[in-house]
């Protein structure tokens, strides 16, 4: 009886322990580093065009080691009834969203890492998410 549970006990530990090693394979890193925070469009290129793609359609070189594919940032003003949701990205930005890549390890939660890139400097990451949003406003297919 005792050979049994232990025989379950392994096998389920080893298990788990395959799940987990298949969850880290698909990992993407990006790292944070630092730009110009005036420049949203460097910004982009470093931190979300490896996901978003350069043109911003969602296609980036990793967004295929994602487990949902990037939304296509060139049409938020279309799908808000043609206004750019300035808002609604600042707040992605700096909080995420109820979507699941948003805030998780697929996609970082911007807010909180430009805030650690300056902290003698605490209006940089208002500066640096204002930037970016704005250079996302500039990507908008009309």
């Amino acid at each position: 009886m005792r050979k049994h549970l232990s025989l379950v006990a392994f096998t389920a530990g080893l298990l788990l322990a395959v799940g987990y090693a298949d969850q880290t394979k698909n990992r993407v890193t990006i790292p944070a580093n630092k730009t110009n925070p005036t420049d949203g469009r460097q910004m982009y290129n470093s931190y979300c065009a490896p996901c978003h793609g350069v043109d911003g359609r969602g296609r980036g070189p990793a967004a295929q080691a994602l487990k949902s594919p990037p939304v296509d940032l060139t049409a938020l003003a279309r799908n808000n009834r043609g206004k750019y949701p300035d808002s609604h990205v600042m707040a992605v930005l700096q909080f995420g969203t109820e979507i699941s890549a948003h805030g998780s390890e697929q996609m970082p939660v911007w807010g909180p890492i430009f805030s650690r890139m300056n902290v003698a400097n605490s209006q940089e990451k208002d500066l640096r998410m204002s930037n970016l949003s704005r250079y996302l406003q500039s990507m908008q297919v009309k």
